[in-house]
C-alpha cells in the first residue's frame, strides 16, 4: 500500500483483484511475467488503479505473495489443525492439492525464481509449513521423527513433480485425480512404522 495520500474517487479495482491477477501471471509465466500496464488491460483498468492500492511492482508482488501463502497454505493448515485423525488429514491434503493447478503452478514457478529475496523467504515459508503439517500427520500415524521427515519431504516433492510434470510433459503426468492421491499415500503410509 502506498502511505500517499489519495485523491478522487477508490477505484472499481480492488487491491484482492491485483493480486490475484499478478498470481495468475506468476502462473502462467513466473514473477518476471507480472507487469503491472498488463495486468491493468487484463483486469480492464488503468495504471492509476494500481498505484491507489500499491506503491510499487514489488508491493504488488510482495503481497501477492502473501495471498498465496495465507490461501493455499495457512487457510488449509488451519483447517487440518482441527481434524484428530491423522489419515483423515492425508486423505482430505493428498486428493485437493494434486488436483490444485493454479495453486501448484504458482508454487512450481516461483521455485525458478527463488533467488529473488522475497520469493526466497515465501518459498522458505511456505514449504517449512506444508512438510511440517504432513510431517506431523505421518507421526501421529505412528512413524518415527525421521521416517515422518522423510514421507513428508517425499509426498511434498510428489506434490511438485505431478505439477511439473503437468506443466512440461502433460501426456506422461498421472490424472491428478482420487486414484492416484489414493495410491500416493498408500504408498507414504504403508511401510513399517517405529
Amino acid at each position: 500500500m502506498t502511505d500517499k495520500p489519495r485523491r478522487g474517487r477508490p477505484p472499481k479495482t480492488t487491491a484482492e483483484d491485483w493480486e490475484r491477477a499478478a498470481l495468475d501471471a506468476v502462473a502462467a509465466g513466473g514473477v518476471a511475467s507480472v507487469s503491472v500496464e498488463a495486468l491493468a488491460v487484463g483486469l480492464g483498468t488503468t495504471k492509476g488503479s494500481f498505484y491507489w492500492h500499491f506503491a510499487n511492482r514489488e508491493a504488488l508482488i510482495e503481497a501477492a505473495l502473501h495471498r498465496w501463502e495465507a490461501e493455499h497454505t495457512e487457510r488449509l493448515a488451519g483447517y487440518l489443525d482441527t481434524v484428530a485423525d491423522p489419515m483423515e488429514r492425508l486423505r482430505y491434503t493428498f486428493p485437493g492439492s494434486l488436483a490444485d493447478q493454479r495453486g501448484s503452478a504458482v508454487a512450481l514457478t516461483l521455485l525458478a525464481d527463488a533467488e529473488d529475496p522475497s520469493v526466497g523467504a515465501a518459498i522458505a515459508r511456505v514449504t517449512a509449513r506444508r512438510v511440517a503439517v504432513l510431517e506431523r500427520a505421518f507421526a501421529d500415524l505412528g512413524f518415527t521423527p525421521g521416517q515422518a521427515r522423510t514421507r513428508a519431504q517425499t509426498a511434498y516433492a510428489i506434490y511438485l513433480g505431478t505439477a511439473a510434470l503437468r506443466r512440461g510433459a502433460p501426456d506422461s503426468a498421472p490424472e491428478p485425480d482420487a486414484d492416484y492421491a489414493a495410491t500416493v499415500l498408500e504408498i507414504l503410509t504403508t511401510a513399517e512404522r517405529g
